[in-house]
């Protein structure tokens, strides 16, 4: 089956469920819920620069799947979203646990994994670049898998081990390499340890995603240079919650690619644009204004003009 789609991700969609207790284990907060999955962020940084019909994901919908998480996904398009009935099973479901300073993670479902198998003979069979995030042990079964469909060699955009952009945060970079964590992560020590990954065999470009310094892009043909964060410090109160934001950096990255024929420092200022509109706020950002592409809008501001901000800022630095 032919597929139009130029990103697919095979990151799980997740419920997040959200629990604030004391050090005591006294509630401070209500209990909520919000659409999470890295996969689900990857997407909706893909979404913001290309149109829905490009870009896809599977959702695998139980029987407990909430009607407001359904509509809110079909406001991004409803072209994206392969829904799955999971008749017999709950929706997948993760509950985050913030105890005083603390933060914990674990899954209340069992988790349906998806494969490149998963894809075939859907509307999201073959696309052009492929998203992942698992341990190099599955990724290795992944890749092998895209490998046995014949005609079929995606750009893959890995989590958080690429095979031909790697993209870490300063913190992931370092502890990879084994390099001290000495606070606060200086751009030469993010710059030392792109040129390690170089060395190492990446081979096509690094980028190290280092939140207020920007993001590192090291090329192994042209070399390195900065792209600034969109928000600084002076927009303190623009930066809510970090969460998704290097996922859907990728999305972005990915789109980036797209619309930039390959050209990756080009790429990393959609990337950039992307994660700032998921920072606004907890859960994902909103489409304000659709229906004409060019005027598109997401929390009522437009990412062709945050976009040529940051260009204008990096060509006057």
């Amino acid at each position: 089956m032919a597929c139009s789609k130029t990103f697919v991700t095979l990151g799980m969609f997740i419920i997040d469920e959200f629990s604030y207790t004391d050090l005591e284990g006294k509630s401070t907060k209500a209990s909520t819920f919000e659409i999470g999955g890295g996969g689900t962020y990857a997407t909706i940084g893909t979404r913001i620069w290309l149109p829905p019909e490009q870009v896809g994901m599977i959702v695998d919908k139980g029987y407990d799947f909430p009607s407001e998480i359904e509509n809110k996904l079909k406001a991004y398009g409803d072209q994206m979203w392969l829904f799955r009935p999971q008749n017999e099973a709950r929706t997948t479901r993760a509950m985050n646990i913030y105890r005083g300073d603390h933060r914990g993670f674990e899954y209340l479902t069992p988790r349906i994994r998806i494969t490149p198998r998963d894809l075939t003979n859907t509307a999201l069979d073959r696309p052009r670049m492929l998203h992942f995030i698992c341990s190099p042990l599955r990724a290795s079964t992944i890749i092998s898998e895209a490998e046995e469909v014949e005609g079929w060699n995606p750009l893959t955009i890995y989590e958080p081990i690429p095979m031909y952009i790697l993209s870490p945060n300063a913190e992931e970079a370092l502890s990879l390499l084994s390099i001290p964590i000495m606070r606060p992560i200086s751009k030469p020590l993010i710059e030392e340890a792109a040129n390690r990954f170089i060395q190492l065999g990446v081979k096509d470009a690094v980028i190290i995603r280092s939140g207020e310094l920007g993001a590192y892009v090291l090329r192994r043909k042209t070399g390195g240079k900065w792209v600034d964060a969109f928000w600084t410090e002076a927009d303190a109160s623009k930066i809510v919650d970090v969460t998704g934001a290097g996922n859907s950096f990728l999305g972005g990255l990915s789109a980036g690619l797209q619309i930039a024929n390959g050209d990756v420092y080009e790429a990393v200022f959609y990337a950039t644009v992307s994660a700032s509109f998921v920072i606004e706020q907890s859960g994902l950002p909103a489409i304000t204004s659709s229906g004409d592409r060019a005027l598109e809008q997401w929390n009522n501001d437009s990412p062709r003009r945050r976009l040529e901000a940051l260009k204008s800022r990096a060509r006057h630095e």
